[in-house]
């Protein structure tokens, strides 16, 4: 991994478990199945819905990103919004990232185009099909390609194309706060004229429904950080019982040059976490976290996806 790039001091052993009522194996096992499959489902049918018009395919997305996360026994819950994008304009929706729960998630209520590592594209057979649904990809390993990758989400802002992007960089677990909002993607947000439209993201369990943290203490079911396999990951989502997802669509936030991309960043990051703390020895309750980890975790380092 390149150095510049955002590190999150969450680790899986740390931050990743979940502590409140579980399912059944066989209950969970079923879940797991049906979640996996209407994934797979939705990715093969994907040439067929880019055949659709533009309004059918948005509303069959938002069905199906809506059903992902239900089908892995996760209840949604999403709280109404004003309009407020700019007419014919662009969207840039900046989200906190807990888990790979969020993409589904911010799908389902403002589904666009999902800015991804490179490196997806190469995958068999789910990279050409994320291809064809719109995808930016972004080489993430080089400092220098950022200004193209800037370029390339600008683009796609001033054609009037929604874009999706995670600016921390990395998930976070969302016990210490979340991490830094990356300001690069802002820049283009800026040069497009387009609509910062905030969106957070807040797992809970029945358990904690008052909890007043952004990312609640069901946080750890879904936590996917650090070096997590995805199929442990998944299992910790199926076996929690009582989990809910909660979307806050937030108030758009006007885009003034003059303020600069670093300003937009903190106002983005302030809306959906709150204002950032300092760091200082690494986050309570997390074994094996050093202050070398929370230092690197707030380098200034302008990536812009997760």
């Amino acid at each position: 991994m390149t150095g510049w790039l955002p590190v999150a001091p969450c680790t899986p052993d740390g931050c990743a478990r979940h502590t409140g009522a579980v399912r059944a194996p066989l209950p969970a096992a079923l879940l797991l199945l049906s979640g996996c499959a209407l994934v797979l489902l939705g990715v093969a049918c994907v040439p067929l819905v880019r055949l659709l018009g533009a309004g059918p395919r948005r509303r069959l997305t938002r069905s199906w990103a809506r059903a992902v996360p239900q089908a892995f026994g996760v209840r949604v819950r999403v709280r109404p919004h004003a309009p407020g994008r700019a007419p014919g304009g662009g969207e840039l929706v900046v989200a906190n990232h807990v888990s790979w729960l969020d993409i589904p998630l911010v799908a389902s209520v403002l589904p666009g185009r999902m800015v991804a590592k490179r490196e997806i594209r190469c995958w068999p057979l789910l990279g050409p099909l994320v291809a064809l649904g719109g995808t930016l990809f972004i080489d993430r390993d080089r400092l220098r390609a950022l200004p193209a990758a800037v370029r390339t989400i600008a683009t796609a802002l001033r054609s009037g194309s929604r874009v999706v992007v995670f600016p921390e960089g990395s998930t976070w677990c969302g016990r210490g706060g979340g991490g830094t909002f990356r300001p690069a993607v802002f820049q283009a947000a800026i040069d497009a004229g387009a609509t910062v439209r905030p969106v957070r993201i807040t797992y809970r369990t029945a358990a904690h429904s008052s909890a007043d943290h952004p990312t609640g203490p069901a946080a750890g079911a879904v936590a996917f950080v650090g070096a997590d396999p995805l199929a442990a990951s998944l299992w910790r989502v199926v076996r929690a019982a009582g989990l809910t997802a909660h979307i806050d669509v937030l108030a758009p936030i006007p885009v003034d040059g003059e303020d600069g991309r670093r300003a937009l960043a903190r106002r983005a990051r302030t809306a959906v976490l709150g204002p950032e703390e300092p760091r200082r020895t690494g986050l309570s309750g997390r074994p094996g976290q050093t202050a070398v980890a929370s230092d690197r975790a707030n380098r200034p380092a302008e990536s812009v996806h997760h």
